[in-house]
């Protein structure tokens, strides 16, 4: 179970240490990829490969909306990889598309952690939506009807 809120910064590069409590639930491989509401989607490798591949894989391939919001989650997605001073770089399209510049937010929602920027995720927590692409958040909310 992953949870907690954790505040931390990005360096000049863009780097990041996932948190140390954060670690043990992700294992040796963390993948993070697009999320919805302007933040970004951290998932372990049980996670990544496991239940969620398997629901994927249901999807048939057929059906043109969802394949969409696949091929957007998907193509976004990155192995994060610890330097030898524990830090990840964050690709720079994820980075824009989070609106991430300095101040950061971990936050842990179960069976996954949600990097967010400080200002966005401080706006949403006072209800205030996001400025995000709302096609991305309508697609993904599609796969609910498969389980996912």
């Amino acid at each position: 179970m992953i949870f907690g809120e954790y505040h931390q910064q990005t360096d000049e590069k863009g780097r990041v240490r996932i948190p140390a409590r954060l670690k043990p639930a992700f294992g040796d491989t963390v993948t993070i990829t697009k999320g919805t509401d302007g933040c970004l989607f951290l998932f372990g490798a049980d996670q990544w490969n496991g239940d969620l591949a398997q629901k994927l894989a249901k999807v048939p391939m057929s059906d043109i909306n969802i394949q969409r919001s696949i091929r957007t989650f998907f193509s976004s997605a990155n192995i994060l990889e610890e330097d030898n001073q524990g830090r990840s770089l964050l690709p720079r399209a994820l980075r824009e598309y989070a609106s991430i510049k300095k101040d950061i937010v971990f936050i842990g929602v179960g069976n996954r952690a949600e990097l967010w920027a400080k200002e966005v995720y401080e706006s949403y927590m006072k209800g205030e939506k996001a400025k995000v692409t709302p096609d991305f958040d309508r697609l993904f909310a599609e796969l609910e009807k498969y389980g996912i």
